[in-house]
């Protein structure tokens, strides 16, 4: 319902509300421990994941609006920061272990700050002798004369070193990015020269005529090309493959509700399979790369594809349990002709030889994102692609994805994500227990919001446990960043959770409790998957 105010509905000014209230609230509240730029962080955070939740904006702007935050008001040339300076002070010896300092360097706790490095500081706790006026005399056996005392430890470049707003704008031509553009561009020229439909007519071809086999087929197809085109232009494609399938079927068949949900749910399963599947792939793989763990594309597939067969496999079962075919044998009419022009032909060399660079990354050692500029280059030059194809990229997603990686990197630096889970005793989960939370928080959440900004929002705090230490040696970055991912996309309960659901759902034919049915079946099922994979199988592939 509109609010009759800037065109928003009232849950839409809500947000709006909220998310402003949001980027000031950290300067309300005693935040003991948080930087002054943690705070500013923290307000960021706040703001995003209002306007994410609400869309009042949407959700590319909120994406972009981030960066610019981020710019003015944490980066090293924003007026912020421009010209701050931590203003410190050499102790003055007086006698063995007497020290005079400036009085305002004395907390009121008995502890002063020591800058050890940019950024940094280390607490000193002191015994005070006297006090005189400005200054303050002071015992301490740790002092020394070359030391930098902060004088005013509420100074806002406490603890914090101001980066560049390039490594702000930078996210824009993130490696992570680069390898979207690439998988994107694929896409719209496989739908150009209808690649992706004569790619579903070979493959859907053997499964025969049988109920049965066409849902595995069309599950496999779908699963497949969503595992190299975005899920929801393959969801989009594969749904005009099942109309005249379902057109065949009695308007009281049950399964046809069967047949319309394989698509929304092969394509959400079939992303996870490779790190350009879906985004929170990307980001995940963004995130472990910024702290030093590098995953080839051939290393994904290695690590997702076995559970991609399993749900895969579990889901069919499922549609054919609660949606049973009432026929035996099913017409299919996948007529269509190859097409062998010219620059039809380029795109099936430069598309072949791009996945054939991905999956043997780990032999030749190019990076992947790498490889996805060979396409990005060779379909514009080869004018296979032009300049109206490259204006309906969907450059908002690349827009949100770098929005979440600013995000991130915002966080990191200023020790909002530290802080956020230092307050939890985390260590006293364990770690299958974080393995169950981390990925029932991550489905909850994709249900309602979008899975790229529930792996933006996630990451940063998976990110903080491994740099706080707090959950010991048994805790695993890489494995808690895959639960993270792989739950993401195994959401699917509600048209709104993802493009795909919501393609389907445009048919007619599904109804919401069907499925919500089928995904709240799916989720548990999945957090089971999840966790056997995280204990028994990843470990063994990652290691």
């Amino acid at each position: 319902m509109k609010s009759g105010l800037l065109g928003l509905t009232y849950l839409q000014l809500a947000g709006l509300i909220l998310g402003i209230l949001g980027l000031f609230l950290p300067f309300l509240l005693p935040l003991g421990g948080l930087s002054f730029a943690g705070q500013i962080g923290l307000g960021i955070f706040f703001l995003a994941a209002i306007f994410w939740m609400f869309e009042p904006i949407p959700i590319y702007a909120t994406s972009m609006l981030v960066i610019f935050l981020q710019i003015v008001l944490l980066s090293s040339q924003g007026p912020m920061f421009m010209d701050a300076e931590l203003p410190v002070s050499e102790p003055a010896a007086l006698e063995e272990q007497h020290w005079q300092i400036p009085a305002s360097a004395l907390q009121d706790d008995n502890t002063i700050l020591i800058a050890t490095a940019p950024g940094e500081t280390e607490s000193f706790r002191v015994q005070v002798i006297d006090r005189n006026g400005q200054h303050v005399v002071v015992s301490s056996p740790e002092l020394e004369s070359d030391m930098a005392v902060v004088t005013d430890p509420s100074h806002r470049k406490v603890n914090y070193e101001p980066n560049s707003y390039t490594d702000y704008l930078g996210t824009l031509a993130h490696p992570i990015i680069i390898l979207f553009l690439g998988g994107f561009m694929l896409a719209e020229a496989s739908v150009k020269y209808n690649l992706d439909r004569n790619l579903t007519r070979y493959l859907l071809g053997p499964f025969g005529t049988r109920p049965r086999f066409i849902v595995l087929g069309l599950m496999l197809v779908t699963a497949m090309l969503s595992a190299f085109m975005s899920n929801t232009a393959t969801a989009a494609m594969m749904v005009t493959v099942i109309l005249p399938i379902i057109a065949q079927l009695d308007p009281a068949d049950r399964f046809k509700f069967g047949l319309a949900l394989a698509i929304p749910i092969a394509a959400n399963v079939g992303g996870i399979t490779t790190p350009i599947g879906t985004p929170p792939n990307a980001i995940v793989i963004a995130a472990l790369t910024e702290h030093g763990i590098d995953l080839s594309f051939t290393d994904w597939i290695i690590i997702a594809a076995p559970l991609v067969v399993v749900m895969l496999v579990v889901s069919w079962w499922l549609l054919l349990t609660l949606f049973p075919p009432s026929i035996d044998r099913l017409k299919l009419d996948l007529k269509g002709k190859l097409n062998l022009s010219p620059k039809a032909i380029g795109l099936y060399v430069i598309f072949g030889a791009t996945v054939l660079l991905w999956i043997t990354e780990n032999q030749h050692g190019i990076p992947s994102s790498m490889v996805a500029f060979v396409p990005v280059a060779a379909l514009v030059t080869g004018r296979i692609l032009g300049k109206a194809d490259i204006r309906k990229l969907p450059w908002d997603v690349l827009w949100l994805m770098a929005g979440g990686i600013s995000l991130g990197i915002g966080m990191d630096k200023t020790g909002l994500a530290v802080w956020m889970i230092s307050g939890f005793d985390w260590g006293a989960m364990g770690y299958i227990t974080l393995v169950i939370t981390f990925a029932l928080v991550a489905i909850a959440m994709s249900n309602f919001l979008s899975n790229t900004v529930t792996a933006t929002l996630l990451m940063p705090l998976v990110i903080s446990l491994q740099a706080s230490g707090v959950m010991g040696e048994e805790f695993s970055l890489l494995i808690t960043g895959i639960v993270v991912a792989v739950a993401c996309s195994l959401a699917m309960a509600l048209p709104i959770s993802t493009p795909p659901n919501a393609i389907a759902m445009s048919t007619g034919f599904i109804k919401t409790k069907d499925m919500a049915k089928m995904g709240i079946i799916i989720g548990v099922i999945g957090v089971l998957m999840i966790l056997a994979y995280a204990i028994f199988y990843w470990p063994l592939v990652t290691n």
